[in-house]
């Protein structure tokens, strides 16, 4: 059966492009930002472009636990997490296709699953891949809500 993995490639999909019950999908909402002020650092506050490379490290992490790559462990991701922000290297339209890319990869990945595969325990950590993944849709909710408010912030 894949009745739960379905659920939770809907709910992915939802958040990221379609029409989630809390409002606007986190990519239409990132393509609206003008990449000129993803850069500002309010005080006390992550910039816009650090959320957003924060939050692919952790879609990448998803990804290689679900194709079970050993390059791309938890010390990797951690040793990226909030990375140091180079403007000609870390680009707001770059690390949008990123986000983007990684989470269709992740989905295409799911599609070849079934439900009891969300029993299963995560490489590196202390709970299963239902738990991940779920984990996975909150994180990019939050995040969004970060990167909103910082949109409203700047007048954006």
């Amino acid at each position: 059966m894949k009745n739960e993995v379905q659920s939770i490639i809907s709910n992915l999909e939802r958040v990221l492009t379609g029409q989630p019950w809390y409002g606007e999908a986190v990519m239409p909402m990132l393509r609206k930002i003008h990449p000129a002020v993803v850069y500002i650092n309010p005080k006390n506050s992550h910039a816009a472009i650090e959320i957003l490379y924060h939050i692919i490290t952790w879609a990448e992490f998803t990804l290689s636990r679900l194709q079970n790559k050993q390059d791309y462990d938890l010390k990797t991701a951690e040793e990226i997490d909030w990375r140091m922000i180079d403007p000609k290297i870390h680009t707001w339209e770059k690390g949008l296709n990123e986000f983007e890319q990684i989470h269709k990869q992740i989905v295409a990945e799911l599609q070849t699953k079934d439900d009891s595969f969300l029993k299963e325990m995560v490489d590196y950590r202390e709970y299963n891949f239902r738990f991940l993944l779920n984990g996975l849709i909150q994180h990019n909710i939050y995040h969004l809500g970060q990167i909103a408010y910082l949109k409203n912030l700047l007048g954006e």
